[in-house]
């Protein structure tokens, strides 16, 4: 687990978005981010289904519940 300091660089939010028929989707990976050190990190891609409402209203759900695993920032 990596602990972040009081004193932390400008954060970069990473997502991408994307809609396509549901019933399309066989499978969903994680989006490789390559790092200037040259190791690589991993994004892990998330799918939410329902009408445009229900999907906005778990979006907004999901980006709060994000924030809250970093409380530290």
């Amino acid at each position: 687990m990596r602990i972040y300091n009081g004193i932390m660089a400008n954060l970069t939010l990473v997502y991408g978005m994307r809609l396509l028929p549901a019933d399309e989707i066989v499978r969903v990976g994680d989006a490789p981010v390559d790092l200037k050190n040259g190791n690589q990190a991993h994004v892990t891609m998330h799918v939410l289904e329902g009408s445009r409402e229900e999907i906005e209203g778990q979006l907004r759900m999901s980006l709060d519940a994000f924030f809250d695993f970093y409380p530290e920032i």
